[in-house]
């Protein structure tokens, strides 16, 4: 006998699909809407499972074309693609089609971080209130987590490059640079297309969401 639904259950000759509490339910009982949207989630979640294990397969294939192109050019030429923390940049020979391979740095921040900003409070609370406005705001920002509790890190490196003497805001700075600790790396790989060698880039997405 068919089986009307692809989770179906059979038991005794009969059939059941089972819930979000792991009971048996008759599938006679069951409302139509809901035995369809259940095949509707079981068939997306099929293809997406195909699709996510080919992008995997086309990532680890890409890595590897990249790095064997290096070494080639390596072996041959005896010449370096790429920077030393692995990003590397191909195009086309028509210039009109672009890869790049771009590695992330990992990073967290140790306890050095709140001795910094204690200094920084200290420096600023003692300052002129109407003065450095734009520096306050920056601060402010730099030390207002998100909403995973993460620090601002593109404002907290904007805050390293402003020079003051103040002997304290110099400490601070030294605290933050020894806060910064490399715990790992992320790799990524981007493609990009333009109709022509002086247009405009355009991203190759595979990402839903922007797809």
């Amino acid at each position: 006998m068919a089986t009307p639904h692809p989770a179906a259950i059979e038991v005794g000759g009969d059939l059941y699909l089972r819930d979000a509490k792991g009971s048996l339910v008759p599938l006679t009982t069951i409302k139509a809407a809901d035995l369809l949207m259940d095949e509707t989630v079981r068939g997306i979640t099929d293809r997406a499972k195909v699709l996510s294990a080919l992008i995997r397969a086309f990532k680890g294939e890409t890595f590897a074309d990249v790095g064997a192109l290096q070494a080639l050019i390596a072996q041959q030429y005896g010449a370096a693609i790429g920077g030393a923390k692995g990003n590397v940049t191909l195009t086309s020979f028509d210039g009109c089609l672009k890869v790049q391979v771009q590695v992330a740095d990992l990073i967290e921040f140790g306890p050095e971080l709140q001795a910094a900003k204690t200094l920084i409070d200290e420096c600023l609370s003692e300052w002129a209130a109407g003065s450095g406005a734009e520096l306050r705001a920056l601060v402010n920002r730099v030390f207002s987590v998100d909403k995973q509790g993460q620090i601002n890190r593109a404002e907290l490196f904007m805050l390293l490059r402003v020079e003051i003497q103040d002997a304290r805001w110099v400490r601070a700075m030294e605290a933050i640079r020894e806060s910064i600790r490399v715990i790992g790396s992320r790799t990524y790989v981007r493609f990009y297309e333009r109709d022509a060698p002086d247009g405009a880039w355009r991203a190759i997405s595979i990402d839903l969401a922007t797809a």
